[in-house]
């Protein structure tokens, strides 16, 4: 195999894949993720390498103010660097065959801790160090800036959810079941009920939180839930036309750029924007207006086309 042909082994999909990870991230991944296969370093310990980095890059960006906007860049390229990181410990992993579901869970906890990071550094950046417009409304009304992060926050959370979920989807009808990480609840219940919190606590926990973060994509998506159960019924040995495949696949095409700026890099532009403006709280309102429209087009895009798969069925 080629060096490229490896690299586009790395790759989940050119269909998923965002312009500035094609040309920045992945490359670099492929990289880092070569060194690690030489080194023995396993993908997991890359994803928590990465939580360090994203997490000091957070923090650091709370002392960006004047007179350290320094500081904002450091903390910028830190993030960067976990990035760079998160795309290895994937293509690490599809290249070395290493993988696991808790890394698949590990890999979404990694971006969570950064951007907790990040959202706390900003509350406080505001209160103590304060902005070119909003300073003594956020000083005498703390609770206005909390309330901003937690709502950014747990908008962003079910921003990356529905993202992922969707990408899944998609990667379910490109490549099948073995080139998906597509879940459901009802198989992980019983896979929840299978182990005993004596012998297998952190197992069993860890999958309890997986199951319940399912749960809600699930919740979210009815129409592909239909979809989901009306494949099932109708092709019970897994084997979906080709042809249909292919034609989910054509009408799902345009969505996987929202899933793309629904997951890192159009929310970190923003951030790093907002920060080095001396503004960081817009970066809570861009997640709020801009992210939470866009994730809504989302949802209605695509639970229309799979109530229309589901009707041809």
């Amino acid at each position: 195999m080629t060096l490229k042909e490896e690299y586009r082994a790395s790759l989940k999909s050119m269909d998923t894949e965002e312009h500035i990870d094609l040309y920045f991230y992945r490359p670099l991944g492929f990289l880092w993720a070569k060194l690690f296969a030489r080194l023995g370093v396993t993908p997991n310990v890359v994803t928590i390498a990465s939580i360090f980095l994203g997490v000091a890059g957070g923090v650091l960006l709370y002392f960006g103010a004047q007179p350290w906007l320094w500081l904002n860049y450091v903390g910028i390229f830190l993030i960067i660097w976990a990035n760079t990181y998160d795309s290895a410990d994937g293509q690490l992993a599809r290249l070395t065959k290493q993988y696991s579901r808790i890394g698949r869970i590990l890999d979404g906890l990694s971006g969570d801790l950064w951007f907790i990071a990040i959202y706390f550094a900003i509350v406080y950046r505001e209160l103590f160090f304060g902005d070119k417009l909003l300073y003594d409304f956020f000083a005498n009304h703390h609770w206005m800036i909390w309330t901003l992060a937690i709502a950014a926050g747990l908008s962003h959370a079910k921003q990356a959810a529905m993202a992922d979920y969707y990408r899944q989807f998609h990667l379910y009808f490109l490549k099948g079941e073995e080139g998906s990480e597509l879940d459901s609840t009802t198989a992980l219940t019983e896979q929840l009920r299978s182990l005993t919190w004596r012998g297998n606590f952190m197992q069993k926990l860890t999958l309890w939180f997986y199951r319940n973060y399912t749960r809600q994509q699930e919740a979210t998506t009815p129409r592909m839930q239909q979809l989901r159960a009306r494949l099932k019924e109708r092709y019970a040995d897994g084997v979906i036309p080709q042809s249909f495949r292919d034609r989910f696949r054509q009408q799902s095409l345009p969505l996987m750029k929202y899933t793309n700026m629904l997951s890192f890099n159009t929310r970190i532009i923003a951030m790093f924007v907002s920060v080095i403006i001396q503004m960081p709280w817009l970066y809570f309102a861009f997640e709020l207006i801009v992210l939470n429209a866009m994730l809504i087009y989302m949802i209605i895009r695509h639970e229309r086309m799979c109530k229309k798969f589901t009707h041809e069925l």
